[in-house]
């Protein structure tokens, strides 16, 4: 299989990607997010539907991570989702999701990495 090398690191980012959206797709908080998050910070009347994208992106990246499949494009609007993510929320948090801090980077930045590790499993000449 072409990047074996990167199954364990795709497999386990789509966990990742699915536990993240699936549930507020499933219980109504996507909206919740669209509505008083996005909304809030300037995406009104967009908020809602731009939520939606973002969490529907992360399902359908993780499918793209499973199948070893569009890997390119998962990647890249997954990152820019969580550098921007990184931007509006996490950077003002600090870097610590948990411990010493509450809601910050550290979390988006690994994930990040992980992805770059998976387009490029030879480094930066593949």
């Amino acid at each position: 299989m072409k990047n074996s090398s990167t199954l364990l690191l795709r497999w386990a980012t789509a966990i990742i990607l699915l536990a993240h959206s699936i549930p507020s797709l499933l219980s109504g908080g996507v909206n919740d997010f669209g509505e008083l998050y996005l909304n809030a910070v300037g995406f009104a009347p967009l908020g809602v539907p731009l939520a939606w994208a973002i969490k529907l992106s992360h399902a359908g990246a993780a499918i793209c991570f499973i199948f070893n499949k569009y890997l390119k494009w998962a990647g890249i609007i997954t990152m820019g989702i969580l550098v921007a993510g990184i931007v509006m929320l996490h950077f003002k948090e600090g870097w610590y999701v948990v411990g010493p801090g509450r809601n910050g980077m550290e979390f988006n930045f690994l994930l990040i990495v992980v992805i770059l590790s998976i387009l490029f499993p030879n480094g930066w000449k593949s």
